[in-house]
């Protein structure tokens, strides 16, 4: 039996703290360390405000390096993350949301704008998702502990945030990690109940499988993070390996796509067949289709033909 996850996250920060770890495409980057730092710093506000293990935080916006720090911060605090589809309905996340009892939610501003707070049961704060300020709070602690939050960390921490300070919960391996809601395709969206130990199978298999993969190696994030392949293995796997992960943050519309594999090449590449059906007629059929290329075409095609 391999490491707990937490243990595996808590090791690849450290041993790759000062090599770039997420970076929004064509936006911010963060390197390791900063990514403990914030963690910690969720950490904290998790615990000022009555936040405990095995409490559910849900997460609902685009991919990007916030969401994959909200979620990296719940994980490893030993609560329980709640990946929501952004693409659901505001009456079906108000439901999953109640359904889970989560008492956090990290949200996308646009999102928020279409929810009532006053579906909501259990909540005692909404966090924006970019930048965790407070969308809502029912607390005076959340208030004061979002306030003062730089404070809190530097009295925790006075003299220096090291990788030594890199320690995370390692919770029963048979116990709840994670809710993934399906999609609902089929029906009602369903709650997956994920232990720890069906994670760390998966990250355990991309360890010993997918062995091309190095620190440093650029991955472009394409699935959605609230779906369980690509949180795994695009995402959880490929941070544990010292990755560097890169997040469209937008529609991977054909352009977006070329663009950042032009920008990354990325050593792996997770998606699904639309979206290479895209590319494929906005960017191959349309190069095939000039004259030079259909001459080049048919001289080769007659040549492999007199072979």
């Amino acid at each position: 039996m391999g490491l707990h996850i937490n243990q595996y996250i808590e090791n690849s920060i450290r041993q790759n703290w000062e090599e770039l770890a997420l970076t929004d495409f064509k936006g911010v980057s963060y390197q390791y360390k900063d990514i403990a730092r914030k963690i910690a710093k969720l950490h904290i506000l998790f615990e000022e405000t009555g936040i405990k293990p095995g409490d559910k935080v849900a997460l609902c916006g685009r991919n990007s390096s916030q969401w994959a720090v909200a979620m990296f911060g719940a994980l490893t605090f030993g609560a329980i993350p709640v990946p929501i589809l952004l693409e659901f309905k505001p009456d079906n996340i108000h439901h999953l949301v109640n359904h889970c009892a989560a008492r956090r939610i990290f949200v996308d501003q646009t999102i928020w704008e279409n929810l009532d707070s006053s579906h909501f049961e259990k909540l005692i704060g909404v966090l924006h998702i970019s930048d965790y300020s407070i969308l809502l709070s029912n607390d005076k602690k959340l208030d004061n502990a979002r306030k003062h939050l730089n404070e809190l960390f530097g009295k925790k921490y006075p003299e220096r945030f090291t990788p030594a300070d890199v320690k995370y919960a390692t919770p029963d391996r048979d116990s709840l990690a994670i809710i993934n809601y399906t999609s609902g395709s089929m029906g009602f969206s369903k709650g997956v109940m994920i232990p720890y130990r069906a994670i760390e199978s998966n990250i355990q298999f991309g360890i010993e499988h997918l062995t091309f993969l190095h620190p440093g190696d650029g991955v472009v994030c394409m699935l959605p993070l609230a779906h369980m392949y690509g949180l795994c293995i695009e995402l959880i796997h490929t941070f544990t390996k010292g990755c560097h992960i890169y997040f469209l943050t937008r529609v991977p519309s054909p352009k977006v796509i070329m663009d950042a594999f032009a920008t990354v090449h990325p050593k792996l590449i997770i998606t699904v067949p639309l979206i290479i059906e895209k590319i494929i007629k906005n960017k191959v059929f349309p190069l095939l289709d000039k004259p030079l290329m259909k001459i080049i075409l048919k001289n080769t095609y007659i040549q492999i033909t007199n072979l």
